[in-house]
């Protein structure tokens, strides 16, 4: 039986998605309430009633139980040459280049201009030179540059979060194709040796009809079970190029440039779940956390599109020299202008009003699509325990009906060979092992994939471990 140890801890990153929100959102009329949603969290494990299966110490690098440096380097090389999440960085990096160009509305703006001109009108000719340095300065009273500050800001941070929720599935997908991988590696060892077994069974048979002693029916069924192992090898074949291909795919490179030797006895690897505190895992899972940010982006438009209702207050200005008669700024007089501004866009009232209640309505619906992200988060969680104990007491019942049928072939043969039993009873008996074994096999690989979805389903924590590594 899988354990996973229920036992907390102080992590730095504790609830921070709530705490953040809250600090965001402060005095918002739409305020997610923090405390209610934390209790949610905290009661889930108890509800979920698996706290009595489950033990654990820290997921951070959990893979590395598996013991296996193919896997390793295959994550390693996923984090580094996957080439959506070199797409996700960069976008990250050109959302954090516009949170500085937004941050760069709370400066003065202006540019600086040189010019000289030459005319002639009339046999007269005129020329005149100037230099000036012009200033544009938004006064920010109202706090709409705020505003919009604080939602390119929470549109940064939401992009992290992607980037995040991209490692964990990369991660998750990666350890659930090498274990596939292994696990058809094994049928394929199994189905050749039984193959070997029927071939040698075939060639005793028909020396025992030529002689009299077994008949045709023997030698036919065997002959069919043989024609049947022989139809698992090109699906089994195809299986492992697949699993090739998705790790290919998902380390940036073709698939002829995967090679992976066979591990004997992976699937027999203990991986341990080990989450050391529940909670905090579910409450830092980046999807959660990527909807609180995309909440308080829609919120702070909102509040932008509030402000644009107000009056816009400005002060522009330039200074500069003026040439007459010249064009190379020399004999210049000094010139400059001071211009406060206040413009309101009292014509554009209903266009704007308009504005306002289309971002407070994506403002809601935000909240809404938080509310559903959270949900679905703990129906996740909640379902990948459940899974883990199905698959964990499956994979229990399978090891012992392999050993019981090996056990009866095993006796079958003694039987037979004592002439006490047909050949056709050993052959059944030989065909429940088959089915046993692949059945083992199969549950081992469903097993291990359950524990790599509990991980993937609890991984607020291993998932900030793996930003910081990385």
């Amino acid at each position: 039986m899988t354990t996973l140890t229920i036992r907390p801890i102080k992590h730095k990153f504790a609830f921070i998605g709530f705490a953040v929100f809250s600090l965001l959102l402060t005095g918002c009329a739409s305020k997610i309430n923090e405390e209610q949603h934390q209790q949610l969290l905290e009661g889930f494990i108890e509800r979920a009633d698996v706290a009595p299966n489950l033990s654990g110490i820290d997921e951070t690098n959990w893979w590395y139980q598996l013991n296996s440096p193919q896997l390793n380097k295959l994550v390693a090389n996923a984090l580094a040459k996957n080439h959506d999440l070199k797409t996700s960085q960069l976008q990250l990096q050109s959302t954090l280049a516009r949170l500085g160009e937004q941050k760069a509305e709370y400066l003065p703006q202006g540019s600086v201009a040189v010019s000289a001109a030459r005319s002639s009108l009339a046999d007269t000719i005129t020329r005149q030179s100037n230099a000036n340095f012009g200033v544009d300065w938004q006064l920010d009273l109202f706090g709409r540059v705020t505003a919009l500050v604080d939602a390119a800001n929470a549109s940064a941070m939401s992009k992290a979060e992607q980037l995040r929720l991209l490692k964990v599935e990369i991660v998750s997908s990666v350890v659930k194709g090498y274990i596939n991988y292994q696990g058809n590696l094994e049928n394929e060892l199994i189905i050749t040796q039984q193959i070997e077994a029927l071939k040698q069974s075939i060639d005793v048979l028909k020396a025992r009809v030529d002689e009299g002693v077994a008949n045709e029916l023997d030698l036919n069924r065997t002959k069919a079970q043989l024609s049947q192992q022989q139809a698992l090898l090109p699906e089994i074949k195809y299986a492992q190029y697949r699993d090739l291909s998705t790790l290919a795919l998902l380390t940036g490179q073709f698939t002829n440039e995967i090679i992976l030797t066979e591990k004997p006895g992976f699937l027999s690897n203990e991986l341990a779940v080990e989450i050391a505190n529940p909670n905090n895992a579910i409450a830092l899972r980046p999807d959660i956390n990527q909807a609180l940010f995309n909440f308080s982006q829609a919120y702070s438009l909102s509040v932008a599109a509030s402000k644009a209702l107000l009056p816009n207050i400005s002060l522009s200005g330039f200074a500069g020299v003026l040439g007459l008669n010249n064009t190379r700024l020399v004999d210049t007089q000094q010139q400059w202008q001071v211009n406060p501004q206040i413009e309101w866009s009292l014509l554009s009232y209903p266009a704007l009003i308009a504005q306002k209640q289309a971002q407070q309505l994506l403002s809601e619906a935000a909240y809404s699509d938080y509310q559903q992200v959270v949900l679905k988060a703990i129906n996740e969680s909640e379902l990948s325990l459940q899974f883990l104990v199905k698959q964990t007491n499956q994979h229990a019942y399978a090891q012992a009906r392999f050993k019981h049928a090996n056990n009866a072939f095993l006796q079958a043969q003694a039987m037979y060979q004592e002439g006490q039993i047909p050949y056709l009873e050993l052959l059944d008996a030989r065909q429940d092992v088959l089915i046993a074994e692949k059945n083992n096999i199969d549950t081992s690989i469903m097993s291990l994939i359950a524990k790599v979805s509990t991980y993937q389903a609890f991984n607020g924590h291993w998932s900030h471990q793996l930003t910081i590594e990385h």
